[in-house]
């Protein structure tokens, strides 16, 4: 158990040390590429070096998101070789078309974007700098294809002969590439990034005013940023609505963490703090339907049935029938040579059970319960800073877009703030995804403690000690260069903007 802990906590600060560059990369790119087109629109100098600014500040993000990104990627081998040995016909899929197209779109026009000013026409330039944001976010959905396909496992077949979940044709390719889970979750992700780059460029802004410095700058660029993360909020609430709708129906005990729910019902109440619900509401978020049924941790564990009739078995029924899968196919693979018929007797049973054999893995029903409070914090982190964010990025596009942004130096500090709560209800969005779906790697299908590699606690302790050093001297050093970016500030005049 200390090595699967020990390689979870790597894993976990790897993903969201990457975290950390992800959005602000997504946010960045729709800005600058916004900026530009005003550019190119209106032929005023005053926006090409808004945009090259901002452009600065994304290359410098881009280039270490870039190093950690492969990290993550490799430690799918390192210290998860089980999984990747499970998955790797349908995981290594989206990752290489990741790699190979996205990923090389991204990097090219990046090149162009950044150093070719001078070089292209002002119209091909502002192609690559959208290009850019294009690729960066191609790139995003290929990755959550792949953990939208961990948390819902659609479109593949176990194969006994390999042990592995292969995809069979390429309706089954389109079909874990059309799953619902990474879609919505691709909007999330996508949209909460353009949350982050606009409040990233109305706090550097409002430091700005603050300072005196660049206004008329610093205006236009909250102008642009904050409308941008306004849109980013709303897309962000209709595609969380989806998540929640797509929660309940493939990860009801996420759900159930997330909401604290022990027993569930008709018209369940949504929990803002303990002690304070509101009558109906889960049921309306989780189902659309006011009196929508919604199980809790109990009901799980007890068994269920659902809002369409179907029975859903007990935790201990589901572990049982993972047993007999597991039994089944070792039979089957003991006997597939030389006892035909036993083999084929056996392969019966084993495709009967097989959607339950992770569960077989389970040592007791309550291993499928996640951290609850953990789960439970952690999405009213995500849900409140949401909130709070919105309603900063409002009043600042208001008031800058009344010419009377500068007078509140309250609300000027406080999109200051914003920065790092930002990042915090990125990471608790993630904390209610991954922490959320505990104890599995693929859902229902392959446990944690099944999935690791053969490692010992101590080579994984030292790997993730040499991690966090690394991780935390790149940090600081990103910090540093991009507050040094930041203090130079931009090379603008006042235009005709």
């Amino acid at each position: 158990m200390d090595v699967v802990i020990w390689s979870r906590i790597q894993f976990a600060m790897t993903a969201a040390y990457h975290w950390l560059f992800v959005p602000l990369t997504l946010g960045l790119a729709l800005v600058m590429a916004v900026m530009e087109t005003l550019y190119v629109v209106k032929k005023d100098p005053f926006w090409k070096k808004t945009a090259q600014f901002w452009i600065k500040l994304f290359a410098i993000n881009f280039a270490v998101g870039i190093a950690t990104g492969i990290i993550l990627e490799f430690e799918f081998g390192t210290n998860w070789s089980n999984y990747s040995w499970f998955v790797g016909d349908m995981f290594g899929a989206p990752l290489a078309i990741e790699g190979i197209l996205a990923f090389f779109m991204e990097a090219t026009f990046f090149a162009v974007m950044f150093f070719g000013w001078e070089k292209v026409s002002p119209k091909f330039h502002l192609a690559s700098t959208w290009l850019t944001g294009i690729g960066a976010t191609i790139s995003a959905y290929w990755i959550l294809v792949a953990n939208g396909w961990m948390q819902n496992p659609v479109g593949t077949t176990f194969n006994p002969d390999t042990v592995r979940s292969e995809m069979a044709s390429a309706a089954a390719f389109w079909e874990v590439v059309t799953n619902p889970v990474a879609v919505s979750k691709f909007f999330h992700s996508v949209t909460s990034g353009w949350v982050t780059g606009g409040v990233f460029v109305v706090g550097v802004s409002a430091w700005y005013l603050l300072k005196g410095r660049e206004k008329h700058f610093a205006l236009k660029s909250i102008l642009v940023g904050g409308l941008v993360g306004l849109a980013g909020s709303a897309a962000v609430m209709l595609s969380g609505d989806a998540s929640g709708i797509h929660a309940a129906e493939f990860q009801p005990m996420k759900l159930a963490a997330a909401e604290g729910l022990e027993d569930g019902g008709k018209g369940a109440a949504f929990t803002i703090v303990p002690g304070i619900k509101v009558p109906h509401m889960l049921s309306l978020l989780a189902t659309h339907d006011w009196n929508g049924y919604v199980p809790g941790i109990n009901d799980i564990l007890r068994g269920y049935t659902d809002n369409d009739g179907n029975v859903i078995p007990s935790v201990a029924d589901k572990m049982a029938m993972g047993r007999t899968a597991l039994d089944a196919l070792a039979t089957y693979r003991a006997n597939r040579d030389t006892n035909p018929e036993v083999a084929a007797a056996a392969k019966a049973v084993l495709n009967a059970n097989v959607q339950y054999m992770g569960y077989g893995h389970l040592e007791k029903p309550e291993d499928v319960i996640p951290p609850v409070g953990v789960v439970f914090w952690a999405f009213r982190f995500m849900v409140g800073l949401g909130m709070l964010l919105a309603l900063v990025l409002l009043l600042t596009v208001w008031f800058a877009w009344k010419g009377k942004l500068e007078g509140y130096r309250w609300l000027l500090w406080t999109a200051i703030w914003c920065i790092p709560l930002v990042y915090i209800c990125g990471q608790s969005g993630w904390i209610v995804a991954e922490v959320g779906r505990q104890p599995w790697t693929i859902q229902g299908l392959l446990p944690v403690n099944v999935a690791i590699s053969s490692l010992s606690a101590g080579a994984v302790k030292t790997t993730f000690f040499v991690f966090l050093a690394v991780f935390a001297l790149f940090l600081v050093i990103e910090i540093r260069i991009m507050l040094r970016a930041i203090r130079k500030g931009p090379e603008v005049e006042p235009g005709n903007a």
